[in-house]
């Protein structure tokens, strides 16, 4: 299997990944509104397990698939389109190491706040808040970088006349949501995400579709 074949499925498994976070996230991993700070740490210990695996998926195996795609798409647009594909290119690796040092991080913290909180119950809430405040900050709250190569690979895949245009003008409305993410509104992350699994998904059947030049 070559590669733009392999980062087809690459994709389509970009696209279930977010539907399985999305479902997590609004069904077991859900948290009951009206929580006092000890009873979100139970409800973080008692769903450590999921939460470890929802974060090793959602960042981490995201990020490594990632790595195939932004490979892949270098590769198959950077004769006709080389600028934009370097300059795209940058932005999409730049978004693979905040997306794995992310989940990365999430679940060292995890384990450090309900390790503290045995012991140290009282600076448990100031461990955890630095910890969101950095997973947030890298990526888990705004999608800039993200967007920007969506963006970029979007236009470059325009100008190269390669993959249907379709997929490159969803991918251009993908990108400027992500990049809207920097601005602290409501609902602008879930919006990127949704958004992302209509392109991905997109992409990964015209990968697997089309033929190699």
């Amino acid at each position: 299997m070559n590669l733009q074949k392999t980062a087809g499925i690459a994709a389509l498994c970009e696209a279930l990944i977010y539907v399985t976070t999305f479902a997590l996230y609004g069904t077991v991993l859900a948290m009951p509104g009206g929580l006092n700070a000890a009873q979100k740490l139970t409800f973080l210990a008692e769903h450590q397990s999921l939460l470890f695996f929802s974060n090793l998926l959602a960042y981490v195996i995201f990020g490594v698939l990632l790595a195939v795609l932004v490979l892949a798409l270098h590769e198959r647009l950077k004769n006709a389109a080389g600028t934009l594909t370097q300059l795209a290119s940058i932005f999409g690796v730049l978004w693979i190491g905040l997306v794995i040092a992310s989940g990365m991080l999430a679940n060292i913290g995890l384990n450090a706040v309900l390790k503290l909180n045995l012991t140290e119950p009282e600076q448990t809430r100031a461990l955890w808040l630095s910890v969101t405040t950095v997973i947030e900050a890298l990526g888990g709250g705004n999608e800039i970088v993200g967007g920007l190569w969506v963006l970029l690979i979007s236009c470059a895949g325009l100008k190269a006349e390669i993959l249907p245009k379709a997929l490159h003008y969803i991918g251009i409305a993908v990108g400027v949501a992500g990049i809207a993410t920097c601005y602290p509104a409501a609902g602008l992350t879930e919006i990127f995400g949704i958004s992302q699994i209509l392109w991905f998904g997109f992409l990964g059947v015209a990968l697997l579709r089309q033929r190699q030049d």
